[in-house]
């Protein structure tokens, strides 16, 4: 973990692409242009068995719930196209999902007027925090279908979050629990020098400047 965490810290940035100007503006500063979709992750690739699965949203709620896949899927279905960006320095535009709205969820739901942070539990043993706003605009899923078809485990069927306004590794995936909080608390991947917001576009990769990212980690990751 240390090892993979270190490496993110130092790596060069990579040769910016020629993009016309109806594009530029989409390409956050420090970031390459791909069409493939690399895959980073901590930690093995688990594996379900959906009739066991579900997602606990739990917290500052005046009641904790569970939901299946099933129950889930019920719930009003909405299709997205975004764009989307990863610290490792890759972006890749246009990327269709589908699921459920995470403002949509919070229908479902009695959450606290005092919560205004959540954290998103995941396998295995990942977390990543958000302020609540942050997760209540129009693209951002709970999603399980990606370019039309069933997530791949690699991308984290059965279930994954999908914040796109912020670097991917707010994006959970192989999501199990969502907790609402009143106070903010740092997850994985920012109690180990990444930036707590995480805004591609302002360049918030780590919490202080003393950080850089290994040569050439940006290729590391490996292409689905």
């Amino acid at each position: 973990m240390s090892d993979k965490a270190d490496r993110l810290k130092k790596a060069r940035v990579p040769q910016q692409p020629q993009l016309g100007n109806e594009l530029q503006h989409r390409l956050p500063p420090g970031q390459t242009l791909t069409d493939s979709f690399p895959i980073l992750h901590y930690g093995e690739v688990p594996e379900y068995d959906l009739s066991n699965w579900n997602l606990r949203v739990f917290g500052e709620v005046e009641e904790e719930r569970i939901f299946t896949m099933e129950q889930l899927q019920a719930l009003p279905v909405t299709h997205t196209v975004s764009d989307i960006h990863c610290v490792t320095r890759w972006s890749k535009f246009d990327t269709a999902w589908e699921g459920v709205r995470f403002a949509d969820l919070m229908e479902q739901l009695n959450v606290k007027p005092e919560a205004r942070y959540v954290m998103l539990h995941a396998d295995p043993d990942y977390e990543t925090n958000l302020p609540l706003e942050a997760l209540l605009t129009d693209d951002v899923l709970l999603a399980w279908n990606y370019d039309g078809k069933p997530l791949t485990a690699k991308h984290g069927w059965p279930l994954r979050m999908v914040v796109p306004q912020l670097y991917f590794w707010k994006s959970a995936k192989w999501l199990r629990g969502i907790e609402f909080m009143k106070e903010d608390r740092r997850g994985f991947w920012e109690d180990h020098g990444f930036h707590n917001i995480a805004d591609p576009f302002q360049e918030q990769r780590f919490s202080s400047d003393e950080y850089e990212m290994p040569e050439d980690e940006w290729k590391y990751c490996e292409a689905d």
